[in-house]
């Protein structure tokens, strides 16, 4: 029995295996049309600015980034984000100045210019005694075209501090950016 099944799967392995070379040897190699996308790099430097949502002491956000991007196709690209960011707190407490780091992938929509972008990260607290460090999850939606770059974004940082709506410190905060960004190709 054992035999059999032994000999039913190389012979199964041999079929596949026969079936993806004839489906590999049967592309159309006629069409002469096809432009040839070439892949490459663009670095992109941006400001930001944002609003906290529903997270006290927070008042608003600014920061700088730098986007290295490599582009897979016409549509589709990676992207590597860091720069500097502070969260501005209203009243004596001191601000929250942390460095994000974000890998991402962006994807045009219409007319390669409005994208949907998703980046997933970590953003490291660097200021004023503040020691987490967050996991920071990133989609939004831009405009980019071949020097200009703007987007919208949201924000989750999972491990920032916040006071709840009870006056106890809880986690998680939230914020909603605008990016507005010069980029060209290296």
């Amino acid at each position: 029995m054992k035999t059999i099944l032994r000999n039913s799967a190389k012979l199964a392995l041999v079929a596949l295996c026969l079936l993806g070379s004839t489906t590999m040897s049967a592309q159309d190699t006629t069409i002469t049309d096809t432009k040839n996308y070439d892949q490459g790099f663009r670095l992109g430097f941006g400001l930001s600015g944002g609003v906290p949502l529903n997270a006290e002491p927070y008042e608003f956000n600014v920061g700088g980034d730098v986007r290295l991007q490599y582009d897979l196709s016409t549509r589709y690209s990676l992207t590597l984000t860091t720069g500097f960011n502070n969260f501005f707190i209203n009243g004596d407490d001191n601000d929250l100045g942390y460095i994000p780091v974000k890998a991402g992938f962006k994807a045009f929509v219409l007319k390669d210019q409005l994208y949907l972008i998703g980046e997933v990260g970590g953003a490291f607290a660097v200021t004023n005694g503040y020691n987490d460090s967050s996991l920071l999850l990133s989609p939004g939606i831009g405009y980019a075209n071949k020097y200009f770059d703007a987007s919208l974004r949201y924000e989750h940082y999972t491990n920032f501090p916040k006071l709840n709506n009870d006056g106890t410190t809880g986690k998680g905060l939230g914020m909603i950016a605008l990016r507005l960004a010069y980029g060209f190709k290296i």
